[in-house]
């Protein structure tokens, strides 16, 4: 009955969670992205998307996302996840109510008419709103559920003084809360159960505060998993959840032994504890702990972002996921804010030529590792395309001389074929992986092809890549001749898998692979050409511009 219940329980937390993020849109995500430098900013909007969407994990795991997009900053990402601890403690309030209220009557009718609402209505937003409902019911079928399933252990000695030494030991409590929630991955559901718990008399309001404080521990787990493999902001915004609460927990644990923190949920609640107020109490106590909590670590939230960098040191080969050189101040200088978006946007081009190699090297030496990298180095370059088109928007609406005007749109154009030379390298990872699931063998002459093809391209991309940073015409000539190289190398290398296929030395699955890996190098080589024609294209014309104007100064 208790598993089923927490199955229930689980399920309609999920649904009606899912249900309001549906409702909310693109909106949550605009609210977080536009938090401001100011801390407390942050945390109002915090705790408010996690009591709308009814889950800090949901709210964590959101800004470790935008961190790793590179839409938050650590120190905001720190302040929005203050906020979530406060915003997860409306659940303790909420589930407080069937204690009052006989909620769960309720359960069954909002299970029925959500489902209807969800099934029938033609607006999609109604039906979210349906679902919300439906979810809401489950939610307290599943807490009438484990409160039932409490009641026979209410006659055990041995579980009323397992509970009781909670309240003796509370680094005991505090592991207990801290695995139940780990297990769970669900503070509110922790907290759920030790309400209901304390609501049958299994467990004393004393020895439920250090399984609390324990919870709080735990629930920084869901964070930590959601920055594997992130970028390295993303892990110290995790690590800071984790810093923030462990730290919390350790001197309020103090204040639980000295018997402070208890009397003062005491004053605080206007009435006699018992069993029909001790589930108000320990909702109490929940939001007592994380707005304290928070109120201390308000004004050392610098600090806090200081001790996360310092845990969580930068790789010597890691890459910022953020612009490098895009400075606002510059935007009243075009010149130089010109010069700085090249520098990223070179910057960007050496990026995505790292992220082929990876990809190449994925491809050649079915080496898994190496695609992970790809993956990560995507969220680079679109993050950059995004940020550096922004720039250059932003640019153009200043007060531009000729030479800036003719540069801004060459410039975002050859961002844009950057991006795509990105794309293609996870298409490359793509093919990469097929190969090694379908285990499809190359020959030796088909993999020496592919190398020799790579080296050109790669030496093209070195040129393009000197060509934009240099604004130079010479280079960027060397890697407008060295397409010609490409497209013979696709044409050549098309010619000789025919002759295998031809031969039967060569597999037709594979042959497909082999023909698509061809053919994403000889686009990259065509967006490389374009980066080119754009430096190239921009010199020639300012050359014709210049020796122009000379001759008009000459006549005149």
């Amino acid at each position: 009955m208790l598993i089923g219940g927490l199955g229930i329980f689980f399920f309609g937390m999920k649904l009606m969670s899912e249900g309001l993020k549906q409702i909310a849109g693109e909106r949550l995500k605009s609210i977080l992205s536009a938090v401001t430098k100011l801390p407390i900013i942050g945390i109002l909007v915090g705790a408010g998307i996690t009591c709308f969407v009814q889950s800090s994990s949901a709210t964590t795991v959101m800004v470790v996302g935008f961190v790793n997009a590179g839409l938050l900053g650590l120190k905001q990402a720190i302040s929005v996840i203050m906020g979530a601890n406060i915003g997860t403690t409306f659940t303790a309030w909420l589930v407080s109510s069937m204690s009052v209220f006989k909620v769960t009557q309720y359960a069954l009718p909002a299970i029925g008419i959500g489902f209807a609402i969800n099934s029938f209505a033609r607006r999609k937003k109604t039906k979210f709103w349906g679902q919300v409902l439906m979810g809401f019911g489950m939610l307290f079928l599943g807490l009438d559920f484990m409160k039932d399933a409490f009641v026979p252990l209410k006659e055990s000695a041995y579980v009323k003084e397992m509970f009781l030494s909670f309240s003796d030991n509370p680094l005991m409590g505090v592991l207990v809360g801290m695995i139940f929630t780990v297990v769970l991955q669900s503070s509110s559901a922790t907290i759920a159960i030790v309400q209901i718990m304390a609501f049958n008399g299994i467990i004393s309001f004393p020895a439920a505060i250090p399984i609390m404080i324990g919870d709080n521990i735990g629930t920084t787990i869901t964070a930590q998993l959601a920055a594997v493999g992130g970028t390295i902001s993303a892990r110290r915004a995790a690590m800071s959840h984790t810093l923030f609460n462990t730290i919390g927990a350790a001197y309020m644990l103090f204040f639980v032994y000295i018997g402070l923190f208890e009397r003062a949920v005491a004053f605080i609640v206007p009435v006699k504890l018992s069993a029909t107020t001790v589930m108000f109490y320990i909702a109490v106590s929940h939001s007592m702990f994380n707005v304290i909590n928070t109120a201390v670590f308000l004004p050392f939230v610098g600090l806090l972002e200081k001790a996360s960098v310092f845990l969580v040191p930068k790789r010597k080969d890691s890459i910022e996921m953020g612009p490098q050189y895009l400075e606002k101040h510059l935007l009243d200088t075009p010149p130089i804010a010109m010069e700085q978006a090249r520098r990223e946007a070179v910057r960007m081009l050496d990026i995505a030529a790292k992220s082929t190699a990876y990809a190449v090297k994925t491809f050649i030496e079915n080496d898994l590792k190496s695609a992970k990298e790809v993956g990560a180095l995507e969220e680079i370059i679109d993050n950059l395309q995004s940020e550096i088109t922004q720039y250059l928007v932003e640019l153009s609406q200043r007060t531009l001389a000729e030479e800036e005007s003719e540069e801004l749109p060459v410039l975002i154009h050859t961002v844009n074929d950057v991006e795509r030379i990105g794309d293609h390298a996870e298409n490359i990872v793509e093919l990469a992986e097929r190969k090694i699931e379908q285990k499809l063998l190359f020959s030796a002459e088909a993999v020496k092809e592919l190398t020799l093809m790579w080296n050109e391209l790669n030496s093209m991309m070195i040129a393009a890549s000197e060509a934009l940073k240099k604004n130079d015409t010479d280079i960027a000539s060397s890697v407008l001749k060295r397409e010609a190289k490409i497209d013979r190398f696709q044409i050549e290398l098309k010619k000789s898998h025919v002759n295998r296929l031809s031969e039967k030395s060569c597999d037709i699955q594979s042959g497909v692979v082999f023909m698509d890996f061809i053919d994403n190098l000889e686009k990259i080589g065509d967006h490389l050409t374009n980066i080119a024609q754009g430096v190239a294209g921009e010199m020639k014309w300012r050359g014709y511009r210049k020796q122009h104007e000379r001759a008009e100064s000459q006549a005149s």
